[in-house]
């Protein structure tokens, strides 16, 4: 079971900022998962990587492509308040899921 979390690098975000997108993105998505997986997931220490795109079109890419492998997902729209627009795609979570899944739609991407 695995986890990915893809942010967008051409946003600028401070640091605080973008841990804070990622912890939404991944906590979000956890509560869209199914009850059973995330028992397994949390069983088997929440394995979890950050990714990165350039762009809001990977971020939706990546969202179609969860959505198509029946993946729990979750994209992050920040409301604003600090150092971006409102309505904002920071984030997208993708998992918790089988890995092998969860690697044909980010496995291709580089660390953060």
């Amino acid at each position: 079971m695995k986890q990915a979390i893809v942010v967008r690098t051409d946003l600028g975000m401070g640091d605080g900022k973008l841990a804070a997108q990622v912890a939404h993105a991944s906590l979000t998505a956890y509560e869209n998962a199914h009850e059973s997986t995330r028992r397994e997931w949390k069983g088997e220490g929440q394995k979890k990587v950050v990714l990165k795109v350039s762009s809001e079109a990977d971020l939706r890419d990546l969202e179609d492509q969860a959505r198509r492998e029946g993946l729990p997902h979750a994209l992050i729209r920040d409301a604003g308040h600090t150092q971006l627009e409102p309505g904002t795609a920071t984030a997208l979570a993708v998992g918790p899921g089988e890995e092998n899944l969860v690697d044909r739609v980010t496995g291709d991407l580089s660390l953060l």
